[in-house]
């Protein structure tokens, strides 16, 4: 197994462990040359082995040939593939659906700067996108969209998804923005927040910055 794929393996193990995303409802994806490894149509995280991982080719633009012998890549491969083409310094794509995240995709609801770390993701909220069909182009492009300037968004009414270096890193972010939608769900129960001002965040980005604190 090369390291890419154990990469992948190692991602999806650690996903399913910390019950972000329930069943077979998440996918994780790397860039390797040539395209992407991603884990396989209906891969239970926890208990993914080498056969769920699929390399799918940067070329690729549907699944009509697909060898029936094959695995197939998540029905979610043209956003990961989206994503790799729109942002060409991201190495990996985590997708999950993790409960207090879903549960604010649900509503439709953005986090907003009501908390420092939200700042996590590369700005002052944690955009939600608006809904589109699961696995469709149209989805694609309002995750693109909605990560142009971002690392970390929901996604209206399915959940959310984050990009990094590694998938480590992109992991990492998913249990960030999961531990902030709870906290932003709990905070609501008594009342609105109060949000951090526009100075404030861009404060919070330039300590980040210079302390190195975002996750790597």
């Amino acid at each position: 197994m090369n390291s890419a794929s154990r990469a992948l393996l190692d991602a999806l193990h650690a996903m399913g462990a910390a019950q972000l995303s329930p069943g077979a409802s998440g996918n994780i994806s790397v860039r390797v040359d040539g395209g992407m490894l991603i884990s396989a149509s209906g891969a239970v995280a926890q208990r993914a082995t080498e056969g769920d991982v699929v390399f799918v080719a940067d070329t690729q633009q549907d699944l009509r040939d697909w060898p029936a012998d094959q695995p197939r890549p998540s029905s979610e491969w043209r956003m990961h593939q989206a994503l790799y083409a729109s942002h060409p310094r991201s190495n990996a794509v985590v997708h999950c659906h993790s409960l207090n995240a879903t549960a604010l995709a649900c509503q439709r609801r953005a986090i907003p700067a009501f908390h420092y770390m939200v700042s996590v993701a590369g700005g002052d909220d944690i955009p939600c996108t608006d809904y589109a069909l699961f696995g469709s182009e149209e989805l694609s492009e309002q995750v693109c969209l909605a990560l142009a300037k971002r690392q970390a968004c929901l996604m209206a009414n399915h959940g959310q998804i984050c990009i990094g270096d590694t998938a480590q890193a992109a992991l990492a972010l998913a249990q960030e923005v999961e531990a902030l939608a709870a906290c932003y769900l709990l905070s609501r129960q008594h009342g609105e927040p109060t949000l951090l001002s526009d100075d404030e965040m861009e404060q919070v980005q330039q300590a980040f910055c210079h302390y190195g604190q975002r996750l790597k």
